[in-house]
Order: structure tokens, then sequence, then C-alpha cells
């Protein structure tokens, strides 16, 4: 494969990865829609990794009964380059944008990550629909994070499954509003704007 044929092929695949944000990776699909192995489809995300350009975060798996999600979700690291690739060029755009949910996840997501630095970084989902945006573990402590793009976030079955079956401190749920408040025991919500501020996370 030459030069430019390589670099096509690699923006084709970029691409395709702006409308996978915030999704579960599937080698498989990636490789029957570009017409690649999967073992090049696996190549080019690990390229675009290595460059800071993509995120994979990688699944948490805890010892329940529970079949567990075991690839990783995928994340654009810069939402203005998301944004470029999905077409989205006003806030108008982005409104209306199907993809709008996975943007704020993973602009969350990197917000907090930079804010908090935590020892470790997973996410966590079961095949029957539970699931939780971002697990952190920091000074031993593991604690749940759900991006919610609403103004009066509330407490989900996923949230629930989650406190019972991994033992988190607790679950933070973060929305662009202007308050901290507690949604029930070991559940709160904390605005986006104040997270950098946030010490005892």
């Amino acid at each position: 494969m030459g030069c430019s044929t390589a670099a096509t092929a690699l923006w084709r695949f970029w691409t395709m990865l702006a409308h996978y944000h915030g999704q579960i990776w599937n080698a498989a699909e990636f490789a029957r829609a570009m017409g690649v192995s999967e073992s090049t489809a696996r190549r080019y995300l690990d390229l675009l990794s290595d460059a800071f350009m993509v995120r994979q975060l990688q699944p948490w798996h805890a010892n329940i009964r529970k079949h567990q999600i075991k690839s990783p979700k995928i994340y654009i690291h810069d939402s203005g380059l998301l944004h470029q690739l999905l077409g989205i060029t006003s806030e108008r755009d982005l409104l209306t944008h199907p993809k709008i949910g996975a943007s704020w996840e993973g602009y969350v997501i990197e917000e907090v990550l930079s804010a908090v630095q935590p020892d470790d970084a997973w996410f966590w989902g079961t095949h029957q629909g539970a699931e939780i945006d971002l697990l952190l573990r920091k000074d031993g402590r593991l604690v749940g994070v759900e991006c919610k793009r609403t103004d009066a976030p509330r407490i989900t079955p996923s949230i629930r499954t989650a406190l019972a079956d991994l033992n988190l401190e607790k679950v933070v749920v973060v929305y662009p509003g202007d308050k901290q408040f507690t949604l029930a025991e070991q559940v709160e919500g904390w605005p986006l704007k104040d997270i950098a501020n946030i010490s005892d996370f």
C-alpha cells in the first residue's frame, strides 16, 4: 500500500471512528466496513492512540455473576476535532446532532481525568445493559462517574446495580448545572464547572 493510499485509508478510519465516539470497539465491524483485516483495523486504532488522539478506555471486570463487556470504549480526545470530523460547525449543529450525548460524555471524561489524576481509570458495562461511564481508583478508593447532559440528573438502574455489585465508595453524576447536591446515599450530583476545584473526589 502506497503512502497516499495508506493516508487515505487512515483518514477514512479516523472519520468512521468519530461516528463510534463513546461506543464499544468492534474490530470486525471496522474491518468489514474498510475492507481490511481485523489486525489492520487494530493497528490503525493503536496508531491513533499512541499519538494521543484517541482514548481507549478499558473495561473493568468485577468478580460477579454477570456477563461483562470486555472490549474498550473509544473516544476522540479533542472534542473540537470530533465535531469537525462529524461536520458540526455551529452550536445549533451540535444541539441537534445525534452524537451530542456522546460528545458530552467524552468531554466530561477528559475533564474529570485531568482534574482528579486517578491511579487507574476504566468503564464498566454488562451485556444486560448496566453500565458506568467511568470508574476511578484513587488512593485505594473506587468511585463511579456518570456523565449526564441534563439539568436534573436522576438515579438510574445502572447506578443502583453498580453500587450493589462493584463495592463503590460513591457515584458522582457530572452534569451541566450550577449546584452540588445529594441524589441519594452514596450518589452525588456535581456540576462540571466545579470539578477542577473539588479536592475530595
